[in-house]
């Protein structure tokens, strides 16, 4: 290039940074066009055949009923984005959980309870993001042993058995509610936002997005891999933290045995969304129908009367149909 087409170049402004944001939204939205009318289909069908799904009431139950889910689907769609993955969510859960419900009942003060529980959050989930930042572990090796030993903090922590809440006014956190959605369902519409524009329309989400295309050439970029992973994994931690702090109120106790098997149903709902396993490709939009289909399903078969065992069997089916939709995808992009 000439040294005047090279200066000119330089003086010319560069409008697609400020456009970039809203071109990837158009552009997730046009990718998940297909998702959103599997939903709208699958809405009306389950409309017109389960007695009593379109309800009002039905409705914001099954909206209660997806925001465990779907609050940490926000942040597991980072991870993995990342190209990483994070089996301790629901163990992260069941520990925070039970901090706060000790740190209520012992201090009294629902403010010490609530910011030890996402605390306690954070720090596993930093914890999770150095260990696999700074020495290079598998990701799927290293949160599958905090998985177990955050268990166990949760079971050391409650002496082994569930803590019950003594503070009464804890207990409106999963209750109380404004234009007739309950605080929980707040949270996950807050989280859905706040990461969609995090992943769409700042240098992080793209940073994100990129690492996990490339972590090599991101690196040669100018991006802080190592950071960048501790960073997600520490919101990781945050996010499921509110989320067991929020569940414990909606209990009335800190209970170390819930939510097993929390984490295979949140990554379901974000591969499902179009969330590639293999990273550098994440939808915000996706993951939010990913999790409504989900829970629309788990709905119907609750109004049904659907045997547990049958449940299983559904959600399993839904785990590997989302899983080979992310096979297939991945060799379609590999053949264009």
């Amino acid at each position: 290039m000439s040294t005047e087409k090279l200066a000119q170049a330089q003086s010319t402004p560069d409008f697609s940074a400020s456009r970039s944001g809203l071109t990837r939204i158009v552009r997730n939205l046009l990718d998940t066009s297909g998702l959103i009318a599997v939903f709208i289909l699958l809405f009306i069908g389950l409309s017109v055949m389960v007695p009593d799904f379109l309800t009002g009431r039905n409705i914001v139950g099954l909206l209660l009923s997806v925001t465990l889910i779907g609050t940490i689907a926000t942040t597991m769609m980072m991870v993995l984005a990342l190209g990483e993955v994070d089996l301790s969510v629901a163990s992260i859960v069941a520990f925070t959980g039970v901090v706060a419900a000790v740190m209520t009942s012992t201090s009294g003060s629902v403010f010490i309870g609530v910011m030890s529980g996402v605390a306690a959050g954070a720090a596993v989930g930093a914890f999770n993001g150095f260990v696999v930042a700074q020495f290079g572990v598998n990701s799927l090796i290293a949160t599958l042993a905090a998985m177990e030993f955050v268990r166990g903090l949760a079971y050391i922590t409650s002496g082994g058995d569930a803590v019950m809440i003594t503070v009464p006014s804890f207990f409106d956190l999963g209750s109380a509610s404004f234009l007739g959605l309950t605080v929980p369902v707040w949270t996950m519409i807050v989280c859905f936002l706040i990461f969609g524009v995090l992943l769409n329309m700042t240098a992080f989400g793209r940073n994100v997005l990129a690492t996990g295309g490339n972590a090599e050439a991101a690196n040669l970029a100018g991006v802080n891999v190592r950071r960048l992973k501790i960073t997600v994994f520490a919101l990781q931690g945050v996010v499921a933290g509110v989320a067991g702090v929020l569940l414990t109120s909606r209990m009335g106790l800190g209970d170390p045995n819930t939510s097993l098997g929390l984490e295979l149903a949140v990554i379901s709902a974000c591969v499902l969304g179009g969330v590639s396993l293999s990273g550098g490709v994440a939808s915000i939009t996706g993951v939010l129908v990913g999790v409504l289909i989900m829970g629309s399903v788990q709905n119907a078969m609750g109004l049904l009367n659907v045997p547990t065992f049958y449940q299983y069997l559904v959600r399993g089916a839904i785990l590997l149909l989302a899983v080979l939709f992310d096979r297939w995808k991945q060799t379609r992009r590999s053949r264009a």
